[in-house]
């Protein structure tokens, strides 16, 4: 099992991230946990899109199925 972390200051960067990962990611994913922060700095709003991709890649599945049998 692994984790790929993404941090984008805006939604559509996040989501151009992920899809890229996604579309290159050889295994599978086992969840998405995602989150968004705010913080204010002086007058300005200050946004963090954030997201935790879990998956098994095959070279990891292959492992466990090699010592399962």
């Amino acid at each position: 099992m692994k984790v790929k972390l993404f941090d984008e200051a805006h939604e559509l960067d996040l989501e151009a991230a992920i899809n890229k990962f996604l579309k290159e990611l050889d295994g599978t994913v086992i969840d998405i946990k995602y989150e968004v922060s705010i913080g204010v700095f002086s007058e300005e709003q200050i946004y963090c899109f954030s997201a935790m991709i879990i998956y098994n890649d095959k070279i990891w599945q292959q492992k466990v199925n090699v010592i399962k049998y």
